[in-house]
C-alpha cells in the first residue's frame, strides 16, 4: 500500500524522500467497503486520508435533507475536512467511500511527529495543499461563471477518469443539477 504514496511524495518533490520505512509507521492502512463512512457530521475529522485505491468523496446534508457532494478524492490524492482536523472541532461533513477504497490514514499527532522528523515534507503537505487549494479555487469560479452544461462539459474534459466511475446521482450531486438534468447533458453530449 506503502509504494504507491511513496512514488507520489517523489513525484511531487521531484528529489528523493525519507526511506518508505522511515514514514510508513506514521501511517494506519485501512480498507472500507462501499458506502462506508470515515467521518460522520458532528465527529472529529481525526485522520488526512491518502487514497491508495479506490474513490471517496466529501459531502454534506442541507436543510432539505439532500446529500451535497462537495469533493472526491481518486487514488493519489488526499481528502480530509481540515478545518476540523487542524482544530479538534466538530465537522459539518462526511467521508464516504464511493467504492471499495484504500486509504493510508494520517492522525494530526502522526502528522506532526512525521513532520518533525522528516522536516522536507512539509513542502511536500504545502504544494499538495496548493494544488488542493487551486482546485477549489477554480471550482468556486465555474459555479459562480458558468451555466450547469458548461461545467459538467469541464468536469468531463478535466477528469474523465471520474464520469467512468463515479455513480451518476453522485456526479449530479456534485455538479449542483438533478441526476435526470445529467442524463439530458450526456444524452445531448452524445448526439
Amino acid at each position: 500500500m506503502f509504494a504507491s504514496l511513496d512514488k507520489h511524495i517523489e513525484r511531487i518533490l521531484k528529489a528523493d524522500l525519507p526511506a518508505s520505512g522511515e514514514i510508513q509507521q506514521f501511517f494506519l492502512p485501512q480498507e472500507l467497503k462501499k458506502k462506508e463512512n470515515l467521518l460522520v457530521e458532528g465527529k472529529v475529522c481525526k485522520a488526512n486520508y491518502f487514497v491508495v485505491q479506490g474513490c471517496l468523496r466529501m459531502f454534506f446534508v442541507n436543510d432539505k435533507g439532500i446529500e451535497q457532494t462537495v469533493q472526491f478524492a481518486l487514488e493519489n490524492w488526499w481528502l480530509a475536512d481540515y478545518t476540523s482536523f487542524s482544530s479538534g472541532s466538530p465537522s459539518g461533513f462526511y467521508i464516504q467511500a464511493v467504492e471499495k477504497t484504500k486509504v493510508l490514514s494520517l492522525t494530526h499527532n502522526a502528522q506532526e511527529k512525521l513532520l518533525k522528523q522528516h522536516p522536507q515534507l512539509e513542502r511536500y503537505f504545502r504544494l499538495v495543499h496548493q494544488r488542493a487549494h487551486a482546485a477549489a479555487q477554480f471550482r468556486i469560479k465555474g459555479l459562480y461563471g458558468n451555466s450547469r452544461e458548461v461545467l459538467y462539459h469541464q468536469f468531463v474534459q478535466r477528469y474523465p477518469e471520474f464520469v467512468q466511475r463515479i455513480p451518476q446521482y453522485l456526479l449530479a450531486s456534485f455538479l449542483g443539477i438533478t441526476p435526470e438534468y445529467l442524463s439530458e447533458l450526456r444524452r445531448r453530449a452524445v448526439s
